[in-house]
């Protein structure tokens, strides 16, 4: 996803190989390309560094009516044919790239570790689709669960949202809606989430280039997904900005140390504490954004996949 010059502290030495790597394959960066290039680029490296895929008792394809009629496909992933308990899953990729096929072995991974079922969800990108229909795309997705989950055998009196990066901001806010709908959820699973109105902070001029997600790449990503600078101010984009987010769902908020977007992901972990939320924070060390999917490589990513199972497990089954 770049090939500017490689740092070299603090990051771990197979997260700096990473890198070299990436720098010496010389692909064009995803800003340079149209949004259809970029997601094909992204979609062709998706899987590369990804541990092999977990073998599953169901995985089915269907699809659900949004609130303008639109289809919805969805990815439903369980380990058995028991009524489960069921993460709803929004992809990364800056609302502009990504799909269920991206991050099919993450959410087979979270699947078969917390005996939970996973459904996925394949929100409409942007700049076809501008804000906020990624957003109304995953509360639709949501509340269509809550109400259907029995047609699919699965408990939809315990639920919970998770995403990473986009989709971890798409969760945060599902997870606020939720509240204001008086809807249970059993954890919001927060992966390097986006919450802030602006890049502004320390860790995105540090981690500006060389670390993966650069600034180039947000810029794009939110040129395309944006209708006005006003959407910024909006929680639906930036849940740092919701009026309060007291009583929302517990939250397990996994960080890369060496990511733009690690400063708003611990600035939300400490809004949510002080509204009272129960948090349990994990900062994975010499890390970038994106590293979550690249366990053959990083032994980070295999940690961070067993601590939110096990954050998952405790919420389902305590």
């Amino acid at each position: 996803m770049t090939h500017s010059a490689v740092p070299k502290d603090p990051l771990t030495p197979a997260m700096r190989d990473v890198l070299v790597r990436m720098a010496r394959a010389e692909r064009p960066p995803l800003h340079t390309l149209s949004p259809q290039q970029a997601r094909a680029a992204y979609e062709a490296g998706a899987g590369v560094l990804e541990i092999p895929p977990a073998p599953l008792a169901r995985v089915e394809d269907f699809s659900i009516p949004a609130r303008d009629g639109s289809a919805l496909p969805l990815r439903l992933y369980a380990p058995s044919h028991a009524r489960l308990p069921v993460l709803m899953y929004f992809h990364g990729g800056g609302f502009t790239i990504g799909s269920v096929a991206s991050h099919d072995i993450l959410c087979r991974q979270l699947c078969h570790l917390a005996g939970c079922a996973v459904i996925s969800v394949d929100y409409r990108l942007a700049p076809e689709h501008k804000f906020p229909t990624a957003a109304n795309d995953a509360w639709d997705a949501l509340a269509w669960l809550s109400f259907h989950a029995d047609d699919k055998g699965l408990d939809g009196t315990r639920l919970a949202v998770g995403g990473d990066s986009a989709g971890g901001t798409l969760a945060a806010a599902c997870a606020i809606h939720a509240r204001d709908m008086a809807m249970p959820l059993e954890l919001q699973l927060l992966i390097y989430p986006g919450c802030a109105p602006q890049q502004d902070s320390a860790s995105h001029r540090r981690f500006a280039e060389g670390f993966v997600l650069e600034a180039s790449h947000i810029d794009y990503f939110f040129g395309q997904y944006l209708r006005s600078p006003a959407d910024r101010h909006d929680w639906r984009f930036a849940p740092l900005t919701a009026p309060d987010v007291d009583g929302v769902a517990p939250a397990w908020v996994g960080l890369a140390e060496c990511d733009p977007l690690v400063d708003e992901g611990l600035a939300y972990a400490d809004k949510l504490r002080m509204a009272g939320v129960t948090v349990d924070l994990e900062i994975y060390r010499g890390v970038t954004h994106e590293f979550i999917k690249m366990g053959r490589i990083i032994v980070e990513a295999r940690q961070a996949h067993a601590h939110a199972a096990h954050a998952l497990r405790h919420a389902f089954f305590k």
